[in-house]
């Protein structure tokens, strides 16, 4: 989106490309709500994640044809795509094992996280390779091809699944009124489907002015006014109990500095990938990798390192150290903003008017990386934990909510790493990474000193 005309990009400056990310981000964490009420209630498991792995692959196809209002049909094809994909492919993996049998569900949790993370390292590899250094729209197509080998793959497979997400609960082919309802989805998804494409030609073609910076900043305020009234709601029409109170107050409290953790993490995408394209000396042995190729980091230090504290975690509880959730929240954050402050560093060396090493931005993402793996699952786990068994859904979309404020808070944020704004005064970029270092290791110390509380406040969940 940033990079100029002449060179194959769009053109847009750094706060529009931003915000449009943020928003892109965003939508993909809220989108997982409305997919998972769709596979429950309309198309069952399967079917969804077919679905949206056909719409992703469209998608990417879409920002392959090189005209401007393809690019965005693409990235919006993607996100809904993700919502239904994302949540009901998790749901998939945790029924194929039975309820007696949780060894076997975190080893299968397990390989299925390490699928993830192996395609996330691929990816930057091959598509921002191509994408960066051959056509950007090739490498968009690229990806829609990844997409179909995994469609193709799963439909090959699909019989190991068996009846786990075949059909939605409840399901009755002969029932008239799930009949009538599913009509009505049918035709509610293909009008908003439509409105939608129809929505994004006029912005492109010109006829609609949208400004994608202003509609985020606005978006921020109805998200947290969303979560806050969400918490309100459960505290006053959940039937809850004291000590269900204090175990909700205890998560939104947690929801509120995972929000903060995401809005610092994220950047990976933005600002991180800016400067690695802008600052970064990427030459090695002679060649300029591509800066997206960077995006691998993280997915590569997910691999090497979650061993480490899966040991780690087992270790400490043996002798009876293991620290409680929200010392590892605290934890999560001072080591998101010490990553920040290895950027500090780097931007210093920036304004002596010369390139920072890569090496830099792989010790930020390692660093991140520590940083995600001391509160993602430890935070996941919390809240099924946290909730009351009738909430544990509607919790789980608070998480995703909490995540999704996040990412847009990041892609605002990122909107400051103005080009010209940094060409005519340097210091901004050494004064925008120490802004947020201090930001997120301040956010850490406040967990650590709230955690006496907080722990208090969950009971007797550990």
């Amino acid at each position: 989106m940033v990079e100029a005309i002449e060179n194959g990009g769009l053109g847009i400056d750094d706060k529009q490309a931003t915000a449009i990310y943020g928003l892109y981000t965003m939508f993909v964490y809220l989108l997982a709500l409305p997919g998972g009420w769709l596979a429950d209630r309309f198309f069952g498991l399967q079917k969804s994640v077919w679905y949206g792995g056909i719409i992703i692959a469209l998608g990417h196809f879409s920002m392959a044809i090189p005209m401007t209002e393809f690019f965005f049909i693409g990235l919006v094809l993607i996100v809904i795509g993700t919502g239904l994909l994302k949540p009901n492919i998790s749901s998939i993996v945790g029924g194929l094992y039975p309820e007696d049998q949780p060894t076997r569900r975190d080893a299968g949790f397990s390989l299925f996280y390490m699928g993830i993370n192996i395609g996330a390292f691929i990816s930057p590899l091959i598509v921002g390779t191509l994408g960066e250094n051959v056509n950007w729209h090739l490498g968009f197509g690229i990806a829609g091809f990844g997409m179909l080998i995994g469609l193709i793959q799963y439909k090959a497979t699909q019989k190991y699944l068996g009846g786990v997400g075949a059909q939605p609960e409840g399901y009755d082919a002969e029932d008239k009124k799930q009949i009538k309802f599913r009509s009505q989805v049918k035709i509610g998804i293909t009008i908003f489907l439509l409105a939608l494409v129809f929505l994004i030609l006029l912005t492109t073609l010109g006829y609609v002015n949208i400004n994608a910076y202003y509609i985020a900043s606005i978006s921020k305020y109805i998200l947290a006014t969303a979560l806050i009234l969400f918490f309100v709601a459960i505290f006053l029409l959940g039937k809850l109990n004291s000590d269900e109170k204090k175990k909700i107050g205890a998560l939104a409290i947690l929801l509120i500095f995972s929000a903060i953790f995401w809005s610092g993490f994220e950047q990976a995408g933005s600002s991180l990938n800016l400067f690695a394209s802008r600052y970064a000396d990427r030459y090695i042995f002679g060649y300029e990798m591509a800066a997206s190729v960077l995006q691998s980091a993280n997915p590569m230090f997910i691999i090497i390192l979650s061993p480490v504290f899966g040991w780690l975690w087992v270790k400490l509880a043996s002798k009876h150290l293991n620290p409680n959730t929200p010392v590892k929240f605290a934890f999560g954050l001072i080591l998101l903003g010490l990553g920040f402050g290895v950027m500090v560093i780097a931007s210093f060396i920036v304004v002596e008017h010369t390139k920072a090493s890569y090496g830099w931005l792989l010790l930020t993402y390692m660093l991140h990386t520590a940083g995600e793996l001391f509160l993602s699952p430890v935070g996941l786990s919390a809240t099924t934990k946290l909730a009351p068994k009738r909430l544990v859904g509607q919790m789980m979309g608070a998480w995703f909510m909490s995540v999704a404020f996040g990412n847009l808070i990041a892609g605002l944020v990122a909107g400051e790493f103005n080009e010209k704004a940094i060409e005519q005064d340097p210091s901004l970029l050494p004064d925008i990474f120490s802004y947020i270092t201090q930001f997120a290791i301040g956010a850490g110390v406040i967990v650590l000193i709230l955690s006496p509380i907080i722990r208090r406040l969950t009971g007797n969940v550990k």
